[in-house]
């Protein structure tokens, strides 16, 4: 079976709430990414044949399949078709998916996976506007319902739930905050993302454009001490978790292009990694959060690997319990995980996180010399995406 390989890995910077990418439209936003990996790659863009993108809030302005609107915004020619994924918050790392098994199939050569969410714009939780009688949803059915009797619609009900079940106490999960806005200020100055993030012009939610380019993560808090993550008022009185030491609200873009070996021939470039595994995984969704754990320790199973094996991990910062129950349930070494930040201080623009974890990942792993690398995410439902990458 033909291998899939990545050539290039974008994003943008991530943008706060009302922030300095406000004023762009997603599908605009997503075409920036769309034209920064033909460029980084050289392609003839009528080489490109499919573009699978990830979006959680398929509605307003991400509505109409915003993948299709992406590559007519971009200079892709209309003659590359596409197509919008929703796995919730690992959309975009089921695109990857989708793609690397395109390309292993050998029906497709060269395909882009990415992802995009407007957080400002299209706000989390729009398409769930039509509240049944039960107060859960719409999206609640009553058989679904009647399966689980205990099913929420808070995620922050099933972070609690891991902290409680795992023993992280308050104080953990604050440490780890600041430690999210360490890492990320750290790798910032040190200009670990500049290879990674595409510029495009700050743009603002009124209409207005500072005249500047958008370059670096807006949501990272260089001010950030212990004392004033642990001030931050708890969600639930009785809880651990509050919004310092959940992922913050974010616009962004990012994407991956995906080849196999007679795209890698196509292009003439050398590729960066190569997909070694991949899989998904269902798991209980009322705690909801727990899934990336049996789904990596199936993973890594299926690979013939241990986690000793992994150089470095990308879990997704939805909240601190996750990497940090995550890391306790795998036995995993927490100097590998989130090496340059997370979530948590740079944002989860929901549908972009899944490739943007990876565009980061691939970079990190070519600076620190590294091989194998990990990436994983709490969805919503109980679901987990497993990617595991070889630096080539």
């Amino acid at each position: 079976m033909p291998e899939a390989y990545i050539v290039a890995a974008a994003r943008t910077a991530g943008g706060r709430r009302n922030g300095r990418l406000s004023g762009w439209h997603p599908a605009d936003l997503a075409a920036q990414v769309l034209n920064a990996l033909v460029e980084r790659t050289d392609v003839d863009p009528a080489q490109v044949e499919d573009v699978i993108m990830g979006c959680v809030g398929q509605v307003g302005e991400q509505a109409s399949n915003i993948a299709r609107n992406a590559v007519l915004a971009s200079r892709l020619p209309e003659s590359v078709p596409a197509t919008s994924v929703d796995r919730q918050c690992g959309s975009s790392q089921q695109a990857l998916h989708f793609a690397a098994q395109a390309v292993m199939s050998g029906s497709m050569d060269i395909v882009i996976a990415a992802g995009v969410e407007s957080m400002t714009r299209v706000p989390m939780g729009t398409p769930n506007i039509l509240p049944m009688k039960n107060g859960l949803g719409f999206y609640v059915s009553p058989l679904m319902q009647k399966r689980y009797p205990d099913i929420q619609f808070s995620q922050f009900t099933g972070a609690e739930m891991i902290a409680k079940n795992y023993g992280i106490e308050k104080s953990e999960l604050d440490a780890y905050a600041l430690r999210s806005h360490r890492n990320a200020i750290a790798a910032t100055k040190a200009g670990l993302f500049d290879t990674e993030i595409v510029p495009v012009a700050a743009r603002l939610n009124d209409g207005t454009e500072p005249g500047d380019m958008h370059t670096t993560d807006e949501g990272i808090r260089y001010d950030a001490t212990l004392e004033s993550i642990a001030g931050v008022k708890l969600i639930a009185e009785d809880g651990r978790c509050t919004a310092a030491t959940a992922s913050q609200i974010c616009d962004g873009a990012s994407g991956v292009m995906v080849v196999n070996e007679r795209g890698l021939k196509a292009l003439g470039v050398k590729p960066l990694a190569r997909i070694h595994h991949m899989s998904v995984m269902g798991h209980d969704p009322v705690i909801m959060l727990e899934a990336p754990l049996p789904a990596t320790q199936r993973a890594l199973k299926k690979a013939g690997m241990k986690i000793e094996d992994i150089d470095l991990y990308e879990v997704n910062e939805a909240f601190a319990p996750v990497p940090l129950a995550w890391l306790q349930a795998l036995g995993a070494d927490p100097e590998r995980l989130n090496v340059n930040g997370g979530a948590i201080a740079m944002g989860h623009p929901l549908g972009a996180s899944g490739t943007k974890l990876m565009t980061t990942l691939v970079h990190a792993l070519a600076q620190r010399g590294k091989r194998y690398g990990l990436q994983t995410m709490c969805e919503g439902g109980g679901m987990a995406n497993v990617t595991i990458i070889e630096r080539l």
